[in-house]
This record gives C-alpha cells, sequence and structure tokens, in this order.
C-alpha cells in the first residue's frame, strides 16, 4: 500500500480543513526499504521527473572511513551493535543510518541511508 505524504484533513486545532483540491501523484512515497544483513542486493527504482534511485535490500560489506588517517576500507560487516532507531533492529540485523556495526577493522557508525543511497558508507568509533 503506498504512503500519502500531503497535508492532514485536520487542523491544529482539530477542527476539519476544507481541501481545494483532491491527492496528488507527486505525493506519494513508498514504503521504508529496510537494508539487512546478508549477500549485497540493489533494487533501482524510477522517481519523479525520470530519475533513478538505489535501494539497498541486503548488504555484506562497508566503506569504512579512519578519522584519524583519513583512509577508506572496504571491509566486511560482522554484525549490528546498536541502534538508535529501533532496539528490534539489532536483533534482526537492520542497517539504517546511525546503527553502529562492527566489522573486521572494528566499531563503525553508519553515515548513509542505505535505503536511499544504495551503499553503506561509515566512520570508525573509538571503541
Amino acid at each position: 500500500m503506498a504512503l500519502w505524504q500531503g497535508k492532514s484533513n485536520r487542523k491544529p486545532t482539530g477542527g476539519r480543513l476544507v481541501r481545494n483540491r483532491k491527492k496528488r501523484r507527486f505525493e506519494v512515497g513508498r514504503e521504508p526499504l529496510l537494508t539487512n544483513l546478508g549477500e549485497e542486493s540493489l533494487k533501482k527504482y524510477r522517481t519523479l521527473g525520470g530519475n533513478s534511485k538505489v535501494k539497498m535490500l541486503s548488504a555484506a560489506f562497508a566503506n569504512v572511513v579512519d578519522p584519524a588517517t583519513k583512509k577508506v576500507v572496504r571491509t566486511k560487516i560482522v554484525t549490528v551493535k546498536t541502534n538508535s532507531a529501533d532496539p528490534n533492529y539489532v536483533q534482526r540485523n537492520i542497517l539504517n543510518r546511525g546503527a553502529i556495526i562492527q566489522t573486521e577493522v572494528g566499531l563503525a557508525k553508519v553515515t548513509s541511508r542505505p535505503g536511499q543511497d544504495g551503499t553503506i558508507n561509515a566512520v570508525l568509533i573509538s571503541e
């Protein structure tokens, strides 16, 4: 089912808002795509204006930058340690922006949006 991202039918006071037009296609959104840990797979979507968006269904590797040396290394993701968005995401190994992941080089914080960007970028954090 599609999500509608238009204005509410209620005023801030709770009264009914009289609409001057119907819903529009550009106000329709999509269900959030939750990227999980596994063999890498991507899905390409057509967006408004003929542009495209790559969504990551599952990921096995992350581009991790070390702030001390400014070097970027592509490393394997071991597991999801913590996730401030939802504690249940840790059990399900779901990757999103802000998640702390355990990689082969150490703990890293995800800085990209895998469901929007199609890649996982992370910054190494000190333990």
